[in-house]
């Protein structure tokens, strides 16, 4: 497992050295911009709240290069044939734009009341519910915060485009459903897909874009186990360890 780790870690290092700038000269959707707003939970690196911060600050990278830690989730939705559910992120997302990605990745927010609760990670699994519903349109009478399956958290950094980036403490969760209604926003999504665990593979040398880092840390390290074992997720839950991609 660690030489895996260190595989993954050389290789999202890469990754982030070919980034192309975007942001530069993009202009930042209203929405997209309003949500800059939005009150992140700063966390140290055992995942403790040490305070919150505006979203535009806890994703601008500083002149020294750091990005303020904060704590997030990525939802991988699986329907009753094992597909898992991925999105393309809209061009006018600020990071990332245009990436492939898991499901739904997004954040608790601090200046939503529930979302901070720490026990069984409440909050986090509120916040899913809620993102998957503004991004995918999934209404919240279709998924209960009981739902989601929580393995593990991830702690990574991605330089993005040297301009905004990400520093997050990432909670995975997984979700299987039996029926879903899609209605994905198109200020956040510009394409869904229902991939199966065999055509993975193909899917990734087709599209003509990158993965997420963090879709793509998740990927080459655990997903396929994970997806091996959906009906016993619970072999696998690990709340105690987090585990550190540099």
């Amino acid at each position: 497992m660690l030489k895996v780790l260190r595989r993954m870690s050389t290789a999202l290092k890469d990754e982030f050295l070919a980034v192309r700038s975007y942001s530069t000269n993009m202009q930042i959707a209203p929405l997209q911009r309003t949500a800059l707003e939005e009150k992140c939970i700063l966390v140290d690196q055992f995942d403790k709240p040490i305070g919150e911060a505006t979203k535009e600050h806890c994703h601008k990278i500083a002149k020294d290069g750091s990005i303020p830690l904060h704590r997030a989730f990525s939802v991988f939705l699986f329907n009753m044939q094992g597909d898992l559910l991925i999105q393309r992120r809209s061009k006018t997302k600020i990071t990332f734009p245009g990436y492939y990605t898991n499901t739904c990745c997004s954040h608790p927010l601090a200046d939503i009341e529930g979302e901070s609760e720490e026990s069984h990670a409440l909050g986090i699994r509120r916040a899913a519910v809620r993102r998957l519903g503004y991004e995918l349109g999934i209404p919240s009478k279709e998924i209960e915060p009981e739902d989601f399956h929580y393995l593990t958290r991830i702690h990574y950094q991605a330089a993005g485009d040297q301009i905004w980036g990400e520093h997050e403490i990432d909670y995975v969760l997984f979700l299987l459903i039996d029926k879903v209604t899609l209605d994905p926003n198109p200020d956040e999504v510009s394409e869904t897909k229902w991939i199966s665990k065999k055509g993975v593979d193909d899917f990734v040398k087709s599209i003509n874009s990158p993965l997420t880092p963090w879709f793509k840390l998740i990927l080459e390290s655990q997903l396929m186990v994970w997806w091996d074992n959906l009906k016993s997720l619970h072999k696998f839950q690990d709340h105690t360890k987090i585990h550190r991609f540099s």
